[in-house]
């Protein structure tokens, strides 16, 4: 496998199993259920990042995601007045507008890492998968073209095996994690996987992870044992 620059995530445990890190400029779609800690996950990222990072919610306000990093000991708006991480909330109604808010803000503080919260969110306006699929499509060509290291959160239906939430987002991005609750000897668990990641000897398992007062965290040597699952969503 060819030498490739790979970005870290610095999520405890993660880069141990993708290969040390993200492939340089590629674009992870993070898909789970609610209560795996997608947002979680996205904000960790950025934050212990150490370089410029851009954070765009389509849903949740700012002050929520501020104060659910605080819980954890994260300052956010320390990074933000330093100019090295910004946050913004966008409702989601014109396509065009997106996609040039994205790439402004990127060049503003000339990020390098970026995480958009969420598909489901900024798709509620569209029509359909072919629309969603196009809107994905721009966006990952403006990501590809000011070489950021991307986030792309959705949702995974419950309940299902579906990957996410309109079964096209995986197709498009060049890696996928996925966050799932498991009921295992009657106690609920979260269990990471890593689906696809390009040019990346990968773990194939579910690992274990947890989010406790420090983040998330994953445990490379802790996998599913699917003999013991009893509910899996």
């Amino acid at each position: 496998m060819q030498k490739i620059n790979r970005v870290r995530t610095e999520i405890p445990g993660l880069d141990a199993i993708i290969g040390g890190g993200i492939p340089e400029g590629d674009l992870i779609l993070l898909s789970g259920t609610c209560g795996t800690g997608k947002t979680i996950f996205g904000v960790e990222f950025l934050y212990f990042g150490k370089e410029p990072g851009f954070y765009i919610t389509f849903e949740e306000h700012v002050s929520e995601i501020r104060n659910q990093a605080s819980s954890f000991g994260w300052d956010l708006k320390k990074s933000e007045e330093k100019g090295i991480l910004k946050i913004t909330r966008y409702d989601p109604y014109k396509l065009e507008d997106i996609l040039t808010m994205i790439e402004n803000n990127i060049r503003e503080i000339n990020a390098t890492r970026v995480v958009i919260d969420s598909v489901p969110s900024f798709a509620i306006h569209m029509r359909d998968e072919s629309e969603v699929r196009r809107t994905l499509s721009e966006i990952y060509n403006i990501l590809k073209k000011n070489n950021c290291t991307s986030i792309i959160i959705s949702d995974s239906p419950t309940e299902t095996k579906a990957i996410s939430k309109f079964g096209v987002e995986e197709f498009i991005l060049d890696g996928v994690i996925i966050l799932r609750k498991i009921l295992e000897r009657n106690e609920y668990k979260r269990a990471l996987n890593v689906w696809k990641m390009r040019l990346t000897a990968h773990s194939t398992k579910f690992h274990i992870y947890e989010i406790n007062k420090r983040g998330l965290i994953v445990y490379p040597k802790k996998v599913v044992d699917f003999r013991n699952v009893q509910f899996f969503t």
